[in-house]
């Protein structure tokens, strides 16, 4: 019976290593299209650029961040990586150390030339996840896909660098509902609402 038991077990631990597998795959091909997409647009005769940003909240938080694009014309196509832990006084009662890795991509349209001005623009996002109770007896892992929409305003200081202030809402559209830890249900948001500060600079 242990023995059947041990084998379920290892069979889902197997699925889920498969499935997450997978979604970094799709995650993968969608951020290469995009990159493929901006440096193809760069063979015509509109200028195609290249940047990168910092955003400051990741920092704040334990964390970090980093993000890639390719601009051309008024889309900006980007990739995204950061690492973040969620700060306590947003989490439901008797949880912590919630600490997510995020892989992102997204397409922004800007609504004037040359990558500056007010921008809006969805993307979807993979998280990748873990958290405990207060007892910190146990650690569990969960999962979610996110669309994501957002926007902000590019202001450009010196010369190719700029303050990006934006905002954005994620919604939960696939991935785990509810998380087991400790014999305690850590319930994962439908809908987050962020604000922060980016800082960046393009070619």
């Amino acid at each position: 019976m242990l023995d059947d038991e041990n084998h379920l077990t290892g069979k889902s631990t197997n699925i889920i290593c498969l499935q997450k597998e997978e979604i970094m795959k799709v995650l993968f091909f969608s951020i290469s299209l995009i990159f493929f997409l901006g440096l193809s647009y760069g063979q015509t005769d509109h200028k195609t650029t290249v940047g990168f940003e910092l955003d400051a909240v990741p920092y704040i938080f334990k964390g970090y961040y980093g993000s890639v694009w390719v601009g051309h014309d008024h889309f900006r196509y980007r990739a995204v990586i950061t690492k973040i832990e969620t700060p306590d006084f947003v989490l439901e009662d008797g949880f912590t150390n919630n600490e997510m890795r995020v892989y992102a991509a997204i397409v922004d349209y800007f609504f004037k030339p040359s990558f500056e001005g007010w921008w809006i623009g969805p993307g979807l996002e993979y998280w990748d996840a873990k958290i405990q109770t207060d007892a910190e007896l146990q650690t569990a892992e969960y999962n979610n896909i996110i669309f994501t929409i957002g926007g902000g305003y590019v202001w450009k200081f010196y010369k190719n660098f700029y303050l990006n202030p934006w905002v954005a809402g994620h919604l939960r559209v696939a991935g785990d509902k509810e998380v087991m830890v400790d014999q305690s249900t850590f319930e994962t948001p439908v809908f987050i609402p962020e604000i922060s500060l980016k800082l960046g600079w393009h070619f």
